[in-house]
C-alpha cells in the first residue's frame, strides 16, 4: 500500500469560508444531485462539507494505523506517490492498484495524495494540506503553491537533465495512462475523482508559472489520450451490443429471448451513459486546456498538444479526424519553433500512412499542401526530412495531389549536402519516377541487358541527371537513391549493354552527352558499392560496417570485377578519343578485386586493358587523362597479386620510351636557343606532361630526371622566352624528383652520398624557384611560390621530429631576402581586389581565382604557424583582416589563433605592429593633422577592437601578452616628437585612442601598472592639457584609471559609465568572478615587481624614430624581442646613455596653491636624478588633481549604488504585490500566450470558428460541464492571411 506522509499541520492559511473544494472549472452538478441511478452500479455522490472533513485532522475518526489516511509501518511513513513514481522501481500497475485501494477506503485522502503528486511533479516544494483541500478554492491553492517555488532555480522535473529525470517523464505519463485504464469501469464515473483532477489540471494549466503550466498540460493531454482510448472501447462495445440486440430481435418470436433483449437494451443504455460521461470529460479537457495551450508561449507545451491531438485523430478517427480538429495542426505548421513544426509533420504522417483515412484528409491536403511543400526547405533539417517523408506518403496515396511544380521543388534536394534530406528526397524521386510499372510488365519474363525493365529506368535516371543543370554531382544523386534503388543502380550488366550493344529496331540510341552521363553514374555506383560510405561532403566519416554489409560489399566487388574485367577494354577502345569518358572509365580498376584476374583466368583481358592504356597515354596530353592512367597503373602494380610482374613490365616499357624521347627532344630543343620551334616545343611539353603525371605516383629515380629538368629551367632563366607550360611542368617534375629522393633517404637504406646529393639538389632547386618568383608570367610565379612553400615546410626543423635526427643536414631555413620575396608575392598577388584581377570575367572564373589565392595565402600562413618564417612578418597579413574579411577572414583568424598558442607575447607584439603599420600608412597619406573621425582612423580602431576580441575572456592566460602590447603601444605613441615643436602633442599620440581598445583586457592591478608606465612618458604640462588634440591621452588614461574597480569598464566613456555598469549587474555575485578576484589579488605581487623594475629608470625622451614600413623590407632580426627584456616593462638599465628629461616648470601666471595637510595616501615614487632639483609645487598640484579625480569616482559609485538599492526595493515591492516568483536565470513568470505578432492568422472564411464539442458518434451529449471557463480562443490571433492568401477549407 502506497500512501503519502502525514500532512503538515504547521501550515496555517487564512480561511474565508468553510466551503467545499471548488473553482471556476469545478464540475459540480448544476441541479445539486449527489448520485445518479440506473447504470447497474451505484455512483458515490459528492460529500458535503461535513462529510469531506471526516477522518481528517488530528482528532478525526480515521482508519486504525493511519495518520491523515496514510499507512505507518514501525512508526515510519511510506513514501509519497511522487517519490514512488520518481524512483521507478515499482511496477506502475501495482502503484495504481495501491492508490485505488486507498481511494476506496477514503477518497479524500487518496485524492489529496494525487493532488500533491501533480504539485510535486511540477517542482514545487509545497504540500497541499487537508485544511487547504477542505476550505480553499483552486485559484487560492495554486497561488499558495506558487509561493513555495525555489527562487534560485528555474528547473523542474520535466526539464531536468539526466537519466533519472528522463525516465521520470516516461513514468509520469505511464502512471496517468494506467490510472485511467484501471479506473475505467467504475471510479471515473463517480463524478468526483475525474472532476477534481480535471478541475485541478485546468487551473494549473492557466497559471503563469511555467512549471505548473508545462506539467499540468502534459498530464491533461495524457489524461485525454487515455480517455479517448476508453471512449473507443465503449464505442466498440456499443457496436457489438447493438449487433447482438439486432440479431436477437430479428429471431423468430418463438426463439427470441425477451430477458436477453432487456439485458442488451439495459447494457446499451449504460454504455451510452458512460460514453456521454466520457464526452463531457474530454470536452472539459479540450476546451479548458488544449485550445489555450496549443498556442502557449513555450514551444514544449505547444509540441505536447500537437503530438497528442495527432494520437487522438489516429486512434479514434471517427470522432476526431475532421476539419474541426485538423485545423489546429494546419495552423501550427507555421509555428516559429522547429520542434513544434516537427510534431505537426509526424502527427500527419501517422494519418496519411493509413490509406483508409485519405478521404477525410482531402480538404486538409488541398488547403495546406503548399505549406508542407515549402517546409521541405525548412531551416531545421529534421523538419525538412519529415516534410519530404510526408509528401512521399501523400504521393503514395494519390498521384494527382502534387503538381509537377511541387515535385520539382523536392527533386533538387537529392543534391543536398545534408544526407538525411537527400535520402528522403531520393525516396520521393524513386516513388514518383521509377515505382510505376504496368501489370503486364510485371508478368513478363525477366530479360537482361538493354531489353530489361531496368534499361528504361536507367535512361530515366540519365535524363533526370542531365536536366538538373544546376548540379553536376552524380555521386550525390547515386548516394541519395542508394537505399531505395540499390538493385537498379547495381545493374551494371544493363549499363554495359546500353553502352556497347547495338540499338534495337525502333529504339532511340543514347546521345553522346547521355553516354557521358551514364558512364559517370556507372562509376559512382561502383565506388559506392566498393567503399560503402557517402561521397565527400556528406557524413562525418566512415562508419563500421556490419557483417551483412561486409558480405554485400565483397559480393559486389566480385561481381563488378567479373563484369568490367571483360567489358572495360572494349569500352576504352570505343571511347578512346573522348577525354572525359576515358577519364571516368580508367578509374574503374581502382575498385577491382585483382585476384579475380588470376582465379577467373582473365589474363587475356588484362593484356587487352594494358594495351588500351598504353594507346591512351600516347594519344592524349590532357592532364586528367594522364593522371588517371598513372593511378590505374599504380592500382594494378600491387606486389600482393600475381599480376604484378606482368603490369610492371608494361609500365617500365612505357616509361623507358617516354624518358628516352624526352631526353632526345630536350637536347634538340636546348640547342635551338632563342629560335624555338613551336612543334618541337609542343613535343617537349607533351612528353614532359606524361612524365610528370607518372612521376606523381611512381618512383622514376632510376632515370636521372633532375639534371635534364634543371637544364631546362636554367635555360628558361637565361633566355627568358621559355613557354610557361613547359616551365610549370618542369618545376613540378623536379619537385617530384626531390620528394622521391627524400622518401628514399628517409627509409634509412640509402648511402651517405645520397643525402649529400639530395641536399645539393634541394638547395639548387630552391634557389631556382626563388629566381622564378620574379618571372613576368603570373602562372609561373604562382607555381614557384607554391613549390617553395612546400619545400620550406618539408625541409624545416620539423623534419628531424619522430626520431629522424639523421636528416638534420637537410634542414633548410629561409634567409631574410627569401622571406621578404615570399611576403612581397603575397601582398602583390593575394591582397588584391576582385576587379583588379582581370584574368576572367565570368562568375565561375572569379570563384576559381579566389580559391587559388586562398591556397596561396594558406601556404604562406603555414610557414608562420610552424615558425619557418619570422612570426612578426605576419603583421602584414593581420592588418588585412578587416579589408579582406569576406575572402580570407577565416584563414587570418586561424593563423592568429595558432600563433597565439605558440607564443602569446610575440603574437601580441605582431598584432600591435600591424596596427602601427596601418597608422603610419594613414599618417603618410593624410598627414599629422588628420581627422580622428575619418574612415581610415575608424577602420584601424575597429580592427583593434576585433583583435581585442580574439584574446578571449580568460585574462590570466593573456595577461603578459596584453601588458606587452600596451608597452609597445605606449612607446610608439611617444617616440615621434611633435612636428610643430614643444608644447604640442607627440606625432603619434592619437595611437593611444586605438590602444584603448585593449584596456578592457587588462587585469585590475595591471591597469594601475600600465598607468604608472604611461606617466613616465608624460610631462606635467600634459596632465593639464584639455584641448581636442590631447583627447586620446585623456581617454586612454581614463580607461586605465576607471578600471581599477571594474574590469568591464568601457574604454570609450571612461569613468562616466561607472554608474550604468553597476546598475547592470545582478544582485547575486557569480562564483567565477569571486575566483577571478582572488586570482588577481594573488598575482598583485608580480605586478608590483614589474613596477619596481622601473623605479630607478628615468622617463625616456621623445627621440625621432625611423618611419615604420612593411616588414617585407625590414631586417627580421630587428623585430625580435630584446635580449635585455626582463619582465613586461623592462627598459634599458644603462641610464648614462640617456639624456636627462627636462622637468616642466609651473605656468608663469599661476596663483599660489595652499599647502595641503599631510595625507597617508601613498605616492608613486618618481625617478630621482642627482642633477634634478625637487619639484614640491608640481608634486602638490598633481596630488590635488589625483584627489579630485578620486572624489569624483567615489561620488559616481555612491550614486550608482543608491540607484541599484532603489531598483532592488522596487522589485521586491512588485513581487510582493503580484504574489509571483521571479528568477534571474529563467523567469518563471511570463506571458503564457504567444504574441499575435508574427503568428498565422485564421484563413477560415465562412467556417464556424467556435471550438467544436467532442461528439462521439452516436451521442446525446447528456450533460455539459457548465462550470468551464468560456473559450477565449481566437484563431485570428495566430493566423496571418498574408502568408498564403487563400481561404481556409
Amino acid at each position: 500500500m502506497i500512501a503519502a506522509p502525514e500532512l503538515q499541520t504547521e501550515f496555517h492559511y487564512p480561511q474565508d469560508t468553510d466551503t467545499r473544494f471548488s473553482s471556476d472549472t469545478d464540475f459540480d452538478d448544476p441541479d445539486g444531485r449527489i448520485a445518479t441511478q440506473g447504470k447497474g452500479k451505484a455512483k458515490k455522490g459528492k460529500k458535503g462539507p461535513g462529510e469531506k472533513g471526516k477522518g481528517l485532522g488530528v482528532g478525526g475518526n480515521g482508519a486504525p494505523g493511519r495518520i491523515n489516511g496514510h499507512h505507518q509501518e514501525n512508526g515510519m511513513e511510506q513514501m509519497m506517490l511522487f517519490e514512488v513514481v520518481k524512483l521507478g522501481k515499482s511496477a506502475m500497475q501495482s502503484v495504481v492498484d495501491d492508490w485505488i485501494e486507498s481511494y476506496k477506503h477514503d477518497r479524500d485522502i487518496a485524492l489529496l495524495d494525487l493532488i500533491n503528486f501533480f504539485i510535486q511533479c511540477s517542482g514545487c516544494k509545497g504540500v497541499v494540506s487537508s485544511d487547504m483541500f477542505r476550505h480553499m478554492q483552486n485559484s487560492e491553492i495554486i497561488r499558495k503553491m506558487t509561493e513555495e517555488f525555489d527562487e534560485d532555480s528555474g528547473d523542474y522535473p520535466l526539464t531536468m537533465t539526466g537519466p533519472q529525470w528522463k525516465k521520470f517523464k516516461a513514468s509520469f505519463c505511464e502512471f496517468i495512462g494506467v490510472l485511467v485504464r484501471q479506473c475505467q469501469y467504475s471510479i471515473i464515473y463517480d463524478e468526483y475523482m475525474m472532476d477534481t483532477v480535471i478541475s485541478l489540471l485546468t487551473g494549473l494549466s492557466d497559471s503563469q508559472v511555467r512549471a505548473f503550466r508545462h506539467t499540468s498540460t502534459l498530464a491533461a493531454m495524457k489524461l485525454m489520450t487515455a480517455l479517448v482510448n476508453v471512449a473507443l472501447n465503449l464505442s466498440i462495445n456499443m457496436d457489438n451490443t447493438q449487433r447482438q440486440y439486432e440479431a436477437e430481435r430479428n429471431k423468430m418470436i418463438g426463439k427470441r429471448a425477451n430477458e436477453r433483449l432487456e439485458m442488451l437494451l439495459q447494457k446499451r443504455k449504460e454504455l451510452q451513459e458512460n460514453q456521454d460521461e466520457i464526452e463531457n470529460m474530454m470536452n472539459a479537457i479540450f476546451k479548458g486546456v488544449f485550445v489555450h495551450r496549443y498556442r502557449d508561449a513555450i514551444a514544449e507545451i505547444r509540441a505536447i498538444c500537437i503530438e497528442e491531438i495527432g494520437v487522438w485523430m489516429k486512434m479514434y478517427s471517427d470522432a476526431f479526424l475532421n476539419d474541426s480538429y485538423l485545423k489546429y495542426v494546419g495552423w501550427t505548421l507555421h509555428d516559429k519553433q522547429g520542434e513544434v513544426r516537427l510534431k505537426c509533420l509526424t502527427a500527419l504522417q501517422g494519418l496519411y500512412y493509413n490509406r483508409e483515412l485519405n478521404s477525410k484528409l482531402e480538404l486538409f491536403t488541398s488547403r495546406f499542401k503548399d505549406r508542407i511543400v515549402s517546409m521541405t526547405l525548412d531551416k531545421e533539417y529534421d523538419v525538412a526530412v519529415q516534410a519530404i517523408k510526408l509528401l512521399t506518403l501523400v504521393l503514395h496515396s494519390s498521384d494527382e495531389v502534387l503538381t509537377p511544380e511541387d515535385c520539382e521543388s523536392v527533386y533538387h534536394l537529392v543534391y543536398s549536402a545534408h544526407r538525411p534530406v537527400a535520402v528522403a528526397a531520393g525516396e520521393f524521386l524513386y516513388k514518383k519516377l521509377f515505382s510505376h510499372r504496368d501489370a503486364e510488365e510485371d508478368s513478363m519474363p525477366k530479360r537482361r541487358g538493354r531489353q530489361s525493365l531496368n534499361a528504361t529506368l536507367l535512361k530515366t535516371t540519365v535524363f533526370f541527371f542531365l536536366e538538373s543543370e544546376l548540379h553536376e554531382h552524380a555521386a550525390y544523386l547515386v548516394d541519395s537513391m542508394w537505399e531505395c534503388a540499390a538493385d537498379l543502380l547495381k545493374d551494371w550488366e544493363c549499363m554495359i549493354s546500353l553502352l556497347l550493344d547495338e540499338t534495337l529496331p525502333g529504339e532511340e540510341a543514347l546521345t553522346d552527352r547521355q553516354e557521358t552521363a551514364l558512364i559517370e553514374i556507372m562509376l559512382c555506383t561502383i565506388r559506392q558499392a566498393a567503399e560503402c560510405h557517402p561521397p565527400v561532403g556528406r557524413g562525418t566519416g566512415k562508419r563500421v560496417l556490419t557483417a551483412k554489409e561486409k558480405k554485400t560489399q565483397l559480393d559486389d566487388r566480385t561481381r563488378m570485377t567479373e563484369l568490367f574485367a571483360v567489358a572495360l577494354p572494349p569500352l576504352l577502345a570505343k571511347y578512346s578519343v573522348d577525354a572525359e569518358k576515358v577519364t571516368n572509365l580508367l578509374q574503374l580498376p581502382q575498385f577491382f578485386d585483382l585476384e579475380i584476374y588470376t582465379t577467373g583466368r582473365l589474363e587475356k583481358h588484362l593484356e587487352a586493358l594494358l594495351r588500351q592504356i598504353r594507346e591512351i597515354v600516347e594519344k592524349h596530353t590532357d592532364t586528367d587523362v594522364l593522371e588517371a592512367c598513372s593511378k590505374t597503373y599504380h592500382s594494378l602494380c600491387n606486389e600482393e597479386y600475381t599480376i604484378f610482374n606482368r603490369v610492371d613490365i608494361a609500365r617500365s616499357q612505357l616509361l623507358d620510351e617516354q624518358v628516352d624521347k624526352f631526353a632526345r627532344l630536350l637536347e634538340d630543343f636546348l640547342q635551338e636557343g632563342e629560335d624555338l620551334d613551336e612543334d618541337d616545343a609542343y613535343q617537349v611539353l607533351s612528353t614532359l606532361k606524361r612524365i610528370t603525371a607518372f612521376h606523381n605516383a611512381h618512383d622514376l629515380s632510376k632515370w636521372d630526371l633532375f639534371t635534364s629538368n634543371y637544364k631546362l629551367l636554367k635555360s628558361g632563366i637565361e633566355n627568358g622566352d621559355m613557354p610557361e607550360q613547359i616551365v610549370i611542368h618542369a618545376l613540378q617534375c623536379t619537385h617530384y624528383v626531390i620528394l622521391w629522393h627524400l622518401a628514399k633517404v628517409s627509409d634509412g637504406t640509402s648511402k651517405k652520398e645520397d643525402m649529400v646529393t639530395l641536399r645539393k639538389q634541394m638547395r639548387a632547386f630552391s634557389l631556382m624557384c626563388q629566381r622564378y618568383l620574379t618571372n613576368v608570367n603570373t602562372a609561373v610565379k604562382e607555381q614557384a611560390f607554391t613549390i617553395l612553400c612546400d619545400m620550406l615546410m618539408i625541409f624545416s626543423h620539423q623534419i628531424i621530429s619522430g626520431g629522424r635526427e639523421a636528416l638534420e643536414p637537410l634542414i633548410y631555413s629561409p634567409d631574410s631576402s627569401l622571406q621578404s620575396e615570399l611576403l612581397s608575392f603575397i601582398l602583390d598577388h593575394v591582397f588584391i581586389d576582385q576587379d583588379d584581377d582581370g584574368s576572367t570575367d565570368d562568375e565561375a572564373g572569379k570563384i576559381e581565382a579566389l580559391h587559388k589565392r586562398r591556397n596561396l595565402l594558406a601556404a604562406y600562413c603555414k610557414l608562420i604557424i610552424y615558425n619557418v618564417v619570422e612570426m612578426n612578418t605576419g603583421a602584414d597579413i593581420f592588418k588585412q583582416y578587416m579589408r579582406y574579411y569576406n575572402d580570407y577572414g577565416d584563414i587570418i583568424k586561424e593563423t592568429m589563433s595558432k600563433t597565439r598558442q605558440i607564443d602569446k607575447i610575440q603574437c601580441a607584439k605582431t598584432l600591435i605592429l600591424s596596427l602601427q603599420q596601418l597608422f603610419n600608412e594613414m599618417v603618410s597619406e593624410l598627414g599629422h593633422n588628420f581627422d580622428r573621425s575619418s574612415s581610415a582612423f575608424c577602420g584601424i580602431k575597429e580592427l583593434a577592437r576585433r583583435f581585442s576580441l580574439t584574446f578571449g575572456l580568460d585574462q590570466l592566460k593573456t595577461r603578459e601578452a596584453i601588458a606587452m602590447l600596451h608597452k609597445d603601444g605606449i612607446e610608439f605613441a611617444f617616440k615621434e616628437p611633435s612636428p610643430q615643436g614643444e608644447g604640442n602633442p607627440p606625432a603619434h599620440l592619437a595611437f593611444l585612442d586605438i590602444l584603448s581598445e585593449f584596456s578592457s583586457k587588462l587585469m585590475r592591478q595591471d591597469k594601475r601598472t600600465v598607468h604608472m608606465y604611461l606617466e613616465r612618458f608624460m610631462t606635467f604640462q600634459m596632465t593639464l592639457q584639455r584641448e581636442d588634440c590631447w583627447l586620446p591621452l585623456i581617454s586612454y588614461r581614463n580607461s586605465l584609471q576607471a578600471g581599477g574597480d571594474d574590469d568591464t569598464m568601457s574604454v570609450v566613456s571612461g569613468i562616466s559609465s561607472r554608474g550604468s555598469s553597476v546598475r547592470s549587474k545582478k544582485a547575486k555575485p557569480a562564483p567565477g568572478k569571486r575566483k577571478l578576484a582572488e586570482a588577481e589579488e594573488s598575482s598583485s605581487s608580480s605586478s608590483d615587481m614589474w613596477l619596481n623594475r622601473e623605479q630607478s629608470l628615468q622617463t625616456p625622451v621623445m627621440m625621432p624614430s625611423p618611419h615604420l614600413t612593411s616588414t617585407a623590407i625590414r631586417d627580421p632580426k630587428r623585430m625580435r624581442p630584446e635580449d635585455s627584456y626582463m619582465g613586461v616593462y623592462g627598459m634599458a638599465p644603462d641610464q648614462s646613455q640617456q639624456p636627462p628629461t627636462p622637468q616642466p616648470q609651473p605656468p608663469p601666471q599661476q596663483p599660489p596653491t595652499p599647502q595641503p595637510q599631510p595625507h597617508p595616501h601613498p605616492q608613486t615614487p618618481q625617478p630621482q636624478h642627482h642633477h634634478q632639483p625637487p619639484m614640491d609645487y608640481n608634486t602638490q598640484v598633481s596630488w590635488m588633481l589625483a584627489q579630485r579625480q578620486q572624489e569624483e569616482v567615489r561620488q559616481q559609485q555612491e550614486r550608482a549604488m543608491n540607484y541599484a538599492k532603489l531598483r532592488s526595493n522596487l522589485q521586491h515591492a512588485i513581487r510582493r504585490n503580484t504574489g509571483l516568483m521571479e528568477d534571474d536565470e529563467e523567469p518563471i513568470v511570463e506571458d503564457v500566450m504567444m504574441s499575435s505578432e508574427g503568428r498565422i492568422e485564421d484563413l477560415n472564411e465562412g467556417m464556424d470558428f467556435d471550438t467544436m464539442d467532442i461528439d462521439l458518434p452516436p451521442s446525446k451529449n447528456r450533460r455539459e460541464r457548465s462550470e468551464l471557463k468560456p473559450d477565449f480562443y481566437d484563431p485570428a490571433s495566430i493566423m496571418d492571411e498574408s502568408v498564403l492568401g487563400v481561404s481556409m477549407f
